[in-house]
């Protein structure tokens, strides 16, 4: 449940955050692991969260030059975990926090957690057909749990909608677009602060991805060696948009193209981040991530679902 793009709302920390961010079933819902529905996987992507529910764990670094309040450019790195449990087959919860230093160019340098954020997200539909699954999903960052000097004071509840959608249903004249697939998250960023103080905004981002696998395997071989026929190319376009206070109608994020590799037991992924305007920041950024899957990993003891 990786939403780094939409959960802070002051207007410089949301440029942050944008710029550091940011089932086999017919016609219910039921996932294998990951996000798999017919013979599609939808990667866990870095930005936007994938449609699915799991057990995992994730770690991700993060470099990018983003403006600060006076609109110097502060160069900010973060350490992201998150770990993700089945509560059911459908239903997971998540604990998250980052932990960010920052380094403005005029001295001085802050370094601490962020605040742990809390998260259940449960998977509503799947169709394997058309390759098409949906969830929704509550995070709440819990304010004063991370350091003073990072973190916010207040929290900030978001309700999230999910979905992705691979082609793989494509007529045979086009069988080679049948690798592609979409996916999107969407939800309001609700604080308990005031509009000035940390305004609500609507996060909103999708991706586009090419699999490599899918090819291969559902479509034709082609003999492509390792590691590329592991990999799925990946563009993610995280986006936080203000809707009150002084930024209202202003939208942060970034352009993340790159590319993930994938084996049964979990994927790396590495992506630029193109800032989308200047509120965004000036300077290409970097993402490195670690993905496992503990419920391919552990099947019978951690990664199995709390109840079945």
């Amino acid at each position: 449940m990786r939403t780094f793009f939409k959960r802070h709302a002051a207007p410089a920390r949301a440029a942050f955050m944008a710029a550091a961010g940011a089932a086999c079933l017919a016609s219910s819902p039921g996932a294998s692991a990951h996000a798999v529905v017919g013979d599609r996987v939808f990667p866990a992507t870095l930005t936007v969260d994938d449609p699915g529910v799991g057990d995992e764990f994730d770690t991700q670094f993060g470099h990018i030059k983003t403006p600060d309040d006076s609109g110097n450019d502060m160069s900010v790195n973060t350490v992201s975990y998150e770990w993700d449990k089945l509560i059911t087959k459908n239903l997971a919860f998540s604990v998250s926090s980052d932990y960010v230093s920052q380094n403005d160019p005029n001295g001085g340098s802050t370094k601490g957690w962020d605040n742990v954020t809390v998260g259940a997200k449960y998977l509503l539909y799947a169709n394997a057909r058309h390759e098409f699954m949906m969830s929704i999903g509550l995070e709440t960052e819990i304010g004063g749990t991370g350091a003073k000097s990072i973190a916010n004071s207040f929290s900030t509840f978001t309700p999230d909608f999910y979905f992705g959608k691979g082609f793989g249903d494509l007529p045979a004249s086009l069988s080679y677009l049948r690798p592609f697939a979409i996916t999107g998250e969407l939800g309001p960023n609700l604080t308990t602060a005031s509009s000035d103080n940390g305004p609500n905004s609507f996060g909103w981002g999708f991706t586009l991805q090419y699999s490599i696998p899918y090819l291969q395997d559902q479509v034709k071989d082609l003999g492509i060696p390792q590691p590329f026929k592991d990999m799925v190319l990946v563009v993610e376009a995280p986006m936080s948009t203000c809707t009150e206070g002084a930024c209202a109608g202003q939208t942060t994020g970034t352009i993340n193209p790159g590319f993930l590799w994938l084996n049964r037991y979990g994927q790396f992924g590495i992506e630029a981040q193109i800032p989308v305007n200047h509120l965004s920041g000036n300077h290409v950024g970097v993402l490195f991530d670690a993905h496992l899957y503990f419920d391919d990993i552990f099947p019978n003891s951690l990664g199995k679902p709390l109840f079945n």
